[in-house]
């Protein structure tokens, strides 16, 4: 888990070591914008999702989402991490996303080869298309997608 007890972030070599051996698994799904293992993310992947929500949606979930679960782990999260209202850095992050990391983001995604399938999705319409497009298509894909939706709408 990237997060430790009391929201103690592992550090930068252990998140690097547990991505490696992540990707190196057949199959796997891995939700997150750490930009320091996001490139070795992508050169694995096969199929990437890119949530490009609005700002001010991305800031009513994580209110809505610490409101939720005040004082509790959520069930996306490790042990001892109690969710705890959003403090001034985070919403500030949030807000300049697009225009701060966005950018670096979408150059990775420029660059990755074409055999990648590349969804950047702008609404929870499109999640939602896109869902019910993939679960016809392939019944692990529903049960993969469906976890992946799951967590996207925790980690938002």
């Amino acid at each position: 888990e990237f997060w430790q007890p009391g929201w103690v972030m592992t550090p930068l070599e252990a998140r690097s070591r547990m991505q490696t051996e992540m990707v190196a698994g057949e199959r796997w799904i891995i939700d997150g914008n750490y930009a320091s293992t996001m490139a070795a993310r992508l050169e694995a992947s096969d199929t990437i999702i890119f949530l490009d929500l609005p700002p001010w949606r991305c800031v009513w979930r994580v209110i809505s989402r610490s409101l939720r679960f005040h004082g509790q782990s959520r069930p996306d999260m490790g042990p001892g991490c109690r969710e705890q209202l959003p403090d001034r850095e985070f919403l500030a992050w949030l807000a300049t996303y697009r225009r701060r990391q966005r950018p670096q983001v979408k150059r990775l995604l420029e660059r990755l080869p074409a055999a990648t399938d590349l969804h950047v999705l702008h609404t929870p319409r499109q999640v939602r298309r896109f869902l019910d497009q993939t679960r016809l298509r392939t019944a692990v894909g529903k049960a993969a997608l469906k976890a992946a939706w799951n967590e996207a709408q925790r980690s938002i």
